[in-house]
């Protein structure tokens, strides 16, 4: 009867941990822009402006998300994908933990970013190597605060060969086809999610998914039938998730259209037909992973963060200036909701954390604050000596005025991409650019002129020589890898008598 009496306790504490905490699904696209969908993200005078694309795309799923929580305008990641992977588990920002640039997918020893100009080139020094595994990282301080921390999809926070390419040795307990890639070689199951049909490689395989292998399952529906399962072994376990859902879509390939969502688009064909198809196929995943808590009876309880790592890949991030990898919003400015699965004011956990349900926040966010952001939903603790350059943004999840943070974002990209060798800094409506080769500088106010068209660097000296200074020191504060002397290897700050 004693042990009988030890047993039913243990399990009613066991209970009771888990409804202390929400489940967390951290729902991750890659190299989606805020015009690859159906939901307007830009807004002007508090209004959302439509732009062509929004009438292309099928989100219904996010739309449904965006209606039940909260959406940002001004959310931002770094231009490429691995420096802002790195920052959402560090909470460092990428100038600090040094992944500046995407890491090669197998071996440590190339340097993806190399490139040198007749003055200055890339520094040696960035962490080709990938994440920090002594840094204190997102889910493993989700783990010891008593979570089951889940990962599936594209990881990329370090080449193969190192221990940073496995995501269970950073903290999670469970790796779904997750590697050292920042792509998959195909989406088709047919060519088991390999490129070795078409390049004779096997360098961008995807792990893992071998039960799928030959069939004509896509990748964005394996990932999510796994990671729903996942999910459900957490719930019948009676432990609460933290599950970092992290697609590959709607990264390249764009070589085979999503059968499944074919025939919505009559009026496209080749790469893209292939590409909406990926954006519908991710917005089925979101629908899907959601009516799967709604079904565990879990979903009043789990909290939804929607968010990508970079600005779009496959066109102009509209309607903002460029794309994927440059110096402009295009490069940088990202969709972010948040949400409840399944609103309910009277669910105790919804009311310690009462996302206003359609609602949005105009205020700068970042891919930085994710970290301590999600510590503190999940009752989790950071070291004391902690390093990190995130802020907990949680009041602005609520809609409590703020801001919750300085209005400021620092990029520091010193290697090559669409746009090479350059630092950017928002600072409230206005930003400044400095591109190290040419020694050029650019100001815009993002309020009056949010496409960039306009520089002002000449008509406005005072302000750019001043925020150019800003640059330069939370560069310095954050201690940045310059570019180098290709004479004698010294490091080139931003020239300020070019201005």
């Amino acid at each position: 009867m004693r042990c009988l009496f030890l047993v039913l306790l243990m399990a009613a504490a066991s209970v009771g941990t888990a409804a202390e905490r929400p489940n967390i699904l951290f729902f991750l696209v890659d190299d989606m822009g805020i015009g690859d969908t159906s939901v307007p993200f830009f807004y002007q005078d508090d209004q959302p402006q439509k732009i062509p694309l929004n009438d292309l795309y099928r989100t219904p799923n996010m739309a449904k998300l965006a209606a039940n929580g909260r959406l940002f305008t001004n959310a931002y990641s770094y231009s490429v994908c691995s420096p802002t992977r790195v920052s959402l588990i560090t909470g460092q920002s990428a100038p600090r933990h040094r992944v500046t640039t995407w890491t090669h997918p197998k071996e440590s020893s190339v340097d993806t970013g190399l490139v040198k100009t007749a003055n200055v080139k890339s520094p040696p020094g960035w962490r080709i190597t990938g994440v920090d595994r002594s840094l204190p990282l997102l889910p493993r301080l989700m783990k010891q605060a008593g979570y089951r921390t889940l990962f599936a999809g594209k990881a990329h926070f370090g080449p193969d060969d190192t221990p940073s390419g496995d995501p269970r040795n950073l903290g999670f307990d469970l790796n779904i086809a997750g590697f050292g890639g920042g792509g998959p070689g195909s989406y088709w199951g047919k060519y088991n999610y390999s490129a070795n049909h078409r390049t004779g490689a096997h360098v961008w395989d995807v792990p893992g998914l071998e039960k799928y292998h030959g069939s004509d399952t896509f990748l964005t529906e394996a990932i999510t039938l796994e990671m729903n399962q996942a999910i459900e072994d957490s719930v019948t376990a009676n432990e609460p998730f933290f599950a970092y859902m992290s697609h590959y879509a709607v990264h390249a390939p764009w070589q085979y259209p999503d059968a499944r969502f074919s025939a919505n688009y009559p009026q496209l064909k080749g790469q893209g037909l292939a590409f909406a198809t990926l954006v519908e196929g991710m917005d089925q995943s979101l629908g899907d992973m959601l009516a799967r808590l709604d079904e565990l009876g879990v979903a009043e309880d789990t909290l939804v963060i929607f968010f990508s790592d970079n600005g779009s890949a496959w066109s102009t991030n509209g309607p903002y200036r460029d794309k994927k990898g440059s110096r402009y919003e295009g490069g940088v400015r990202v969709p972010l909701i948040v949400a409840w699965a399944k609103p309910d004011p009277q669910n105790p956990l919804q009311q310690r954390l009462a996302i206003p349900v359609n609602s949005v926040e105009h205020d700068i966010v970042t891919c930085v604050d994710m970290m301590p952001t999600l510590l503190k939903i999940g009752g989790a603790k950071l070291p004391e000596d902690a390093v990190i350059d995130g802020h907990d943004i949680t009041p602005s999840f609520t809609g409590t005025p703020g801001p919750h943070r300085p209005q400021e974002f620092l990029v520091h990209f010193p290697h090559r991409h669409r746009n090479t060798l350059f630092s950017s800094y928002r600072a409230d409506a206005w930003k400044i650019i400095y591109s190290y080769a040419s020694q050029q500088w650019e100001l815009y106010n993002l309020e009056d002129d949010p496409f960039e068209r306009a520089n002002l660097a000449k008509q406005r000296p005072e302000l750019a020589l001043s925020l150019a200074k800003k640059l330069i020191q939370r560069l310095d504060s954050q201690q940045a890898m310059y570019p180098v002397d290709v004479r004698d290897a010294k490091a080139v700050k931003p020239n300020l008598k070019t201005l």
